[in-house]
């Protein structure tokens, strides 16, 4: 493997005009492909074998076209205090409004509030449903500009009207002006890590240049496999963050080995053989754990799962090719300032910090190992109070028209209004389907904690039906969920003498069973993603223990994660620093995206950390010594590397949508645990207590796993460093002195 990429990176250094132009090429056609590409189409979302998911099959298949995914409105009228909105004037200009809304373009139905009697008990609010013939997406400006006057006219007339729905909803951005800060953040980082503008912008440019591929190549297949406008959003995340730290894990093992005496070009083949060795494992991990989450059974996180999984191979590809071609534009630029001007590596405080803090850890092994796993422990205490959930208008700012709808249609009706359950009834066969019908609709609405239930609408051929029944608690509320187990648990008696059965759908019923299915795919998905980790990580490194601590820390890093996010979204705390409005119920997908996507960067600094302290150990040093030179050398790029992915990972934090504002924050609170508690303190503290029976394998199984030659030994001896000189103000027999291995 390193012999390989040693090889990959001379080529590339040394033809890297035609690298460069190819890499180029190849993000002009993407781009030129993604521009004639049709338009994504809207995001779509099915699970399949749920009991939510079959019920809506079941309407789309007996009531054709009534499921189309045409746009809708929801106008809401508030009267002002002390009227109604019953009165002459205020439902003349509701009317008004509704006949102005529905001669708009693309318009199939306008429903008003005096037709439906959608009128609140005590007349305070009303509400019309606009139903449109497209898209939200392929609504014109002149559909929704009629729209949003018809809902102006009632607002002069002295009427509230706020507007729910997707017509007028806005698209979510992904990280807006919070991931150029990200970015900037990222560029101070890798400025003060090298000290050098080329070789901080460097990884920058590689990595923009990675995602600007991805991206493009998202939209040009958009149509053609079914991925929808969100579903980039992980790829870019991934994409940007993993791109820099691979670049920079390259750039800083070229000037490592120009400081021990090779020439250009071999130092960017020594490079990518040896650091660039660590960047493909640690990738597989990333892409493992992204392609595994297609375990779960949801399309849309397969989707997902799938483009972020490709964005990093794009990234790996970019990290092993272009960043050696650059360099090879720059050879000296890249380095250090003192370095081109006295030839002398600069160790610099950090690498120093690195070396002495290793040392500390040594010393006291089980006091540091202690601290840092019981800090973990208790910021993961908060995952026991977890609930599951999809946030919706509720979890939007109070200043969108589509939050202030729901309060005002919860005021009005009741909470649980907003989230409805749709009962799908299948009469065919039965003797007299009405009557069965009747029977299930009566017992369901007795049923305690259902406030009321709609009248029965068939289908043309009269064997099925459909109504809706309103919870009395909000749909987030875990008393809806434990109603809608409570309607299904009792659906025999309900059904008995009818010959029809029924199935609960609607988007609160969807909800709480995509929560279920997440939460069942769990264990599976931990169990496939870490044991193939483990296998690969055997195969790394040679070791029994190396595997097995890694998953150990990794855990204790994710749950400390998934901690916080229901300490800040669940509980509220801290959450307006944050731009935080509303708590409720975790994202349904969260924890199963946290595990999928912190396993793989935590497998990241795994890799690059321990792969350079068993490069030292099979190069002749000791335990102990080995872990003192792999701090010296990785802790500083390490720590760099996360605070990187931390600013990536935050800039997403400033996003409007609750979702990705979730993954944003659960991420860069992830990656500070595994970077900084637990690759710093756990792992050097386990290492310590093991020494060098951290490097014992069975020989049966040494003989079965294949030798990859991730630490370079095979290029050490065919390339020897020349004699490098002594760094001002250290030698080796102080700084490099390493206590005894425990």
């Amino acid at each position: 493997m390193a012999s390989l990429l040693f090889r990959l990176g001379s080529f590339a250094f040394r033809r890297r005009w035609y690298v460069t132009l190819l890499w180029v090429a190849v993000l002009a056609a993407l781009g030129f492909a993604s521009a004639k590409a049709p338009a994504a189409p809207d995001s779509t979302f099915s699970a399949p074998g749920i009991e939510a998911q079959r019920a809506f099959d079941l309407m789309e298949q007996r009531f054709p076209g009534a499921t189309a995914d045409g746009a809708t409105a929801r106008m809401v009228f508030v009267a002002p205090t002390g009227q109604k909105v019953t009165s002459p004037a205020n439902r003349a200009a509701i009317d008004k409004a509704v006949t102005q809304a529905a001669d708009g373009p693309q318009v199939a139905s306008a429903v008003g509030p005096f037709q439906a009697q959608a009128v609140s008990k005590d007349g305070s609010t009303a509400f019309a449903t606009i139903t449109y013939t497209e898209a939200a997406n392929d609504l014109t400006g002149a559909a929704k500009n009629t729209l949003r006057g018809a809902a102006q006219s009632a607002r002069d007339a002295g009427l509230t009207v706020e507007m729910g729905g997707t017509a007028l909803a806005s698209t979510p951005e992904a990280g807006g002006v919070g991931e150029v800060i990200g970015i900037v953040v990222a560029a101070v980082v890798l400025l003060v890590t090298f000290g050098s503008l080329a070789a901080a912008g460097l990884p920058l440019l590689t990595a923009v240049l990675g995602v600007g591929i991805s991206m493009t190549a998202i939209t040009a297949l958009a149509s053609a496999f079914g991925l929808s406008s969100t579903t980039g959003t992980l790829a870019t995340m991934l994409g940007l963050a993993c791109g820099i730290d691979y670049a920079l894990f390259v750039v800083s093992r070229y000037r490592e080995e120009r400081a021990n005496g090779h020439d250009e070009q071999e130092a960017a083949g020594l490079a990518v053989g040896t650091a660039g060795s660590a960047v493909v494992f640690a990738g597989l991990t990333v892409v493992i754990a992204l392609a595994g989450l297609s375990v779960v059974g949801i399309p849309m996180l397969t989707k997902m799962g799938l483009c972020a999984a490709g964005a990093v191979v794009i990234a790996v590809c970019v990290c092993l090719t272009l960043v050696p071609a650059l360099i090879g534009f720059w050879p000296r630029a890249v380095l250090s300032r003192r370095y081109r001007l006295t030839g002398r590596r600069v160790q610099g405080v950090l690498g120093n910090r690195g070396s002495r803090w290793a040392e500390f850890v040594q010393r006291h092994p089980f006091p540091v190992r202690f601290t840092a796993m019981v800090s973990l422990i208790v910021l993961a205490i908060p995952v026991l109070d977890l609930q599951l959930g999809m946030p919706g208008d509720e979890a939007k700012p109070t200043s969108t028209t589509e939050r202030r709808a729901y309060d005002d249609l919860a005021q009005g009706f009741g909470p649980g209004f907003n989230g409805p359950l749709t009962v799908v009834v299948d009469a065919k066969g039965t003797s007299d389907p009405k009557a069965a019908v009747a029977t299930i609709e009566k017992k369901i609405g007795a049923t305690p904690g259902v406030v009321s239930v709609t009248a029965p609408r068939f289908n043309q051929a009269g064997d099925t039906a459909v109504f809706s029944a309103v919870p009395q608690w909000a749909p987030t509320d875990k008393k809806t969920e434990d109603l809608v187990h409570t309607i299904r648990d009792e659906r025999a008696a309900t059904v008995a003498g009818t010959g029809a059965t029924f199935e609960v759908t609607g988007t609160t019923a969807l909800n709480i069973d995509v929560a279920q299915k997440v939460q069942g795919a769990l264990i599976p998905y931990l169990i496939v993603v870490v044991g193939l980790a483990v296998v690969l990580l055997m195969m790394v490194f040679r070791s029994i223990f190396i595997p097995l601590k890694a998953a150990m820390g990794f855990l204790l890093s994710v749950l400390a994660a998934l901690g916080c996010v229901v300490a800040v979204f669940q509980w509220g705390w801290g959450a307006s620093l944050i731009g935080v409005e509303s708590t409720g119920p975790i994202m349904s997908m969260m924890p199963i995206f946290l595990v999928g996507i912190v396993f793989g960067l935590a497998m990241d600094y795994e890799v690059f950390l321990v792969s350079r302290i068993r490069e030292a150990y099979v190069h002749g040093q000791g335990a102990g010594e080995s872990i003192t030179t792999g701090f010296r050398y990785s802790a500083r790029v390490v720590a760099a590397a996360a605070l990187i992915m931390i600013a990536v990972f935050a800039g997403f934090v400033t996003a409007d949508d609750s979702m990705i504002k979730m993954i944003g924050f659960g991420l860069a609170i992830a990656v500070l645990f595994d970077a900084f508690v637990v690759r710093m303190a756990f792992v050097p503290g386990v290492l310590a207590l093991l020494g060098d029976k951290v490097a014992w394998l069975p020989r049966w199984l040494d003989r079965i796993l294949p030798h990859l030659d991730v630490e370079g030994e095979a290029l050490s001896r065919t390339h020897p460093a020349p004699k490098a000189q002594p760094e001002e103000g250290h030698t080796d027999s102080t700084d490099d002195k390493s206590p005894t291995p425990a």
